[in-house]
């Protein structure tokens, strides 16, 4: 795995993270909350989909930056991966969180 896209993942899981707290007022995280979960999620998911095939590495051919993964697919899979992971478990922890809380 490429560095690069490790680091736009991490960034756009963050902002997935923060998107999703905004959308769900009622079960927001807060700002510190919402950034660390999206940053788990967005690592963890592209770590996940990239495991599983679903998003391609960069092949290897003869241009150097194809390389080491600065082509634009490879680029916009860890923005869209991190993205979307970063908000979906950011979604589900306030969901468990909220759940934990009427329970109480």
């Amino acid at each position: 795995m490429d560095v690069l896209n490790i680091i736009i993942s991490l960034i756009s899981g963050i902002a997935g993270g923060n998107i999703a707290g905004a959308s769900m007022p009622d079960k927001n995280l807060g700002a510190v909350g919402n950034s660390l979960i999206g940053l788990i999620g967005g690592g963890a998911g592209e770590f996940i989909l990239k495991a599983l095939g679903v998003i391609g590495t960069s092949a290897v051919t003869g241009d150097p930056s194809a390389a080491h993964g600065l082509d634009l697919t490879s680029i916009l899979g860890s923005i869209a991966a991190g993205g979307v992971s970063g908000g979906a478990l950011t979604g589900v922890i306030a969901l468990i969180k909220d759940a934990i809380a009427k329970k109480s």
